[in-house]
């Protein structure tokens, strides 16, 4: 797929989930699904390869979320190559973020993707997420592990008055008794991904 058509299913994917970004956010998210494509090719750092996949499954996938993002502070646990972290950087500026993730090559990537874009505010760690420190007023976790262990390893950064986005497949009913003491669902968004037909749910958390 060319880059016009490229920018044109991303263009579309804004529009259907009625986001306005800010000028040139779109140019810069594909400078950033270039940058993803270039490195995968060496570090394998997502299954998906195909770059109008890559615009459903990554970045239209992450932007489903930014309605619900708030706050001044934003750490995305377990962010891989840098989502939904990256693309919310790029499309809600100004947030103070931090990039976790454990694997080494990711982080070398994010680095590099952060220097690229020229993403200010926005850092990476490579750590174990009980091992960082903070607070912050929204978290974010992609699918990365059940949410008894997301909260049990990372609940210690959320925020008196933050909000836990936990980005799931299913609905994830199963893992709602699981939600460690002292923390709530507060509640459930069924996400519709433009192009995407696979299941999007998005859990919202907090302190009890």
């Amino acid at each position: 797929m060319n880059p016009s058509s490229l920018h044109e299913r991303l263009e579309h994917g804004i529009a259907a989930l009625g986001l306005a970004l800010p000028a040139g956010a779109a140019d810069r998210l594909l400078t950033y699904q270039a940058l993803l494509q270039r490195w995968n090719g060496t570090y394998n750092l997502t299954a998906v390869r195909d770059p109008a996949e890559m615009v459903t499954r990554h970045l239209l996938d992450s932007l489903a979320i930014l309605p619900y993002v708030q706050g001044e502070s934003l750490a995305d646990l377990g962010t891989g190559p840098g989502l939904p972290g990256i693309v919310l950087a790029i499309a809600a500026p100004g947030r103070h973020i931090l990039l976790v993730d454990s694997n080494g090559k990711k982080v070398r990537f994010l680095r590099e993707a952060i220097r690229t874009l020229g993403l200010e505010g926005v850092r990476a760690v490579q750590s174990r997420v009980e091992e960082v420190e903070g607070s912050f007023d929204c978290i974010t976790a992609r699918a990365f592990a059940s949410l008894a262990d997301m909260l049990g390893w990372g609940g210690h950064l959320l925020a008196p008055h933050g909000v836990w986005l936990a980005m799931k497949g299913k609905p994830a009913d199963e893992e709602l008794p699981g939600i460690p003491a002292g923390f709530e669902l507060r509640a459930r968004h069924a996400l519709h991904v433009p192009g995407l037909e696979a299941e999007r749910h998005l859990l919202v958390l907090g302190r009890a």
